[in-house]
């Protein structure tokens, strides 16, 4: 194999990079048509997976999908002494936390991988067993993600914590109580965080700057049935009152958008026509409308969103943003749809700092992508400019070639696949398992969309 594209550099010193192998040869050109299923989204999955070691009595969760984050999770659970079994039913688990006990930081590390979820499970084992321990944290490689928010969270509880060479153990010698929190920017992962913490502390916890993504309002309906008690205002405002004791719940994920999303930009880039079974239109509201505006339409069905193209692929300036705004993820597989639409299109990436080193790839393939480092000014700008911020210019239409390409993260990774899907010729891509992370039966989906490919590694 030939230089591989999409991993910039070394990783950092401490960072870990993630191998999964499995290699693609995919032979593009046809457009994808068919029906693909999406379960519950591994944004909610593994965090209500997390909160039943909260509940004193079992708990069940639907449509859980059959990726490897949820795995991992599993793994973890098992690792701390909670029973996981799969019901008759697919999707279903059933968990039990009653023999939960501590871990050691060599299992905790073997288990998570490169998975940033153990962070997660500071507040419930806290509350649980007294102490938390947290190894080196891995996860997608696409920009800072600093675990200061959580923490500073866990102390505002009256957490203690203390890093070693092997990680982070957190302690509450004295419990935790109900805090005030404002977040500096409203990160999911923290306000995860203190939603997990605050149910079982003592008091009322404020948290202000919180974010709002339907992940999260997801994870409060599970908590909410296992008897927390938590009120939200629409100035990102959360009220947590504490309770002393919380019970297991039942209940069914919310559908994955950003998988749903993922497949309308592969029928956008592949001329395609593609229904997404359990996609439902108020999580994608604003997904939807630049899809539209991007020469694409769709169709809502009671069980589903049909997706494709209305005509010629059109350009369109993009700004990322927590919800309501338009994901950070949803920005890699649209960009190989804008490389395709008649003129400029530009999106800024405000979120994470390093999303848009994918394109290097699929310059390779042929697009004419220009990525300014520190963002593009302009009058017309909505969301707060953000000092780690980019932006990518995609002129357009360029036919894209066959390439070798390495994926670098997930939502990059599927990208790299539908651009190779939309492009004439062979292409070679590499380290393709990082996608089963957040992408249930990746190869049954494409294969039943008619995509033309081989597993070769």
């Amino acid at each position: 194999m030939k230089s591989l594209l999409g991993v910039k550099g070394e990783t950092p010193l401490g960072e870990k990079k993630e191998v999964t192998g499995e290699v693609l040869a995919i032979r593009g050109g046809r457009p994808l048509t068919g029906r693909v299923e999406v379960k519950g989204a591994k944004n909610l999955a593994t965090k209500a997976m997390v909160a039943a070691l909260l509940g004193e009595t079992p708990s069940v969760l639907r449509d859980v999908p059959d990726i490897s984050d949820v795995q991992v999770v599993r793994s973890l659970l098992e690792v701390h002494g909670v029973t996981v079994r799969d019901g008759e039913d697919e999707g279903t688990l059933h968990l039990d936390p009653a023999g939960a006990v501590s871990a050691h930081f060599e299992e905790i590390d073997a288990h998570a991988g490169a998975s940033r979820i153990p962070i997660l499970f500071c507040g419930p084992l806290l509350h649980l067993l007294g102490e938390a321990l947290i190894p080196d944290l891995g996860g997608c490689r696409i920009g800072d993600r600093p675990i200061n928010f959580h923490m500073d969270a866990l102390r505002a509880f009256g957490a203690v914590v203390d890093k070693s060479y092997e990680g982070i153990r957190i302690t509450a010698p004295n419990g935790l109580h109900g805090a005030s929190i404002e977040l500096p920017y409203p990160s999911v992962g923290a306000t995860e965080q203190v939603l997990l913490t605050a149910v079982r502390a003592k008091g009322i916890t404020e948290l202000r700057n919180a974010a709002i993504e339907p992940e999260i309002m997801d994870l409060i309906a599970v908590l909410q049935k296992m008897g927390a008690i938590i009120s939200y205002e629409p100035n990102r405002v959360i009220l947590i009152e504490g309770v002393d004791s919380l019970r297991g719940y039942d209940h069914r994920c919310i559908f994955d958008r950003n998988e749903a999303a993922s497949w309308a930009c592969a029928a956008l880039a592949t001329d395609g026509d593609i229904f997404v079974g359990g996609a439902k239109q108020q999580e994608m509201l604003t997904f939807l409308n630049v899809f539209r505006k991007a020469g694409g339409w769709f169709d809502i069905h009671e069980d589903g969103i049909q997706f494709r193209r209305d005509g010629a692929v059109k350009p369109v300036i993009v700004e990322t943003d927590v919800h309501p705004g338009f994901m950070t993820d949803w920005q890699q597989p649209l960009i190989v749809a804008l490389t395709q639409a008649q003129g400029e299109s530009i999106v800024h990436e405000t979120v994470y700092e390093n999303r848009l080193g994918f394109t290097e790839a699929l310059v390779h393939m042929g697009a004419d992508i220009v990525v300014h480092p520190d963002g593009i000014a302009s009058p017309d700008r909505r969301v707060p400019r953000r000092a780690l911020e980019q932006a990518a210019v995609i002129n357009g239409p360029t036919p894209l070639r066959a390439a070798e390409v390495e994926v670098p993260d997930l939502r990059g990774g599927y990208s790299y696949v539908i651009a190779a899907l939309a492009a004439e010729g062979e292409s070679i891509v590499s380290n393709v398992g990082i996608i089963r992370r957040g992408y249930e039966k990746f190869f049954a989906k494409l294969d039943a969309l008619g995509a033309d490919f081989d597993v070769i590694g």
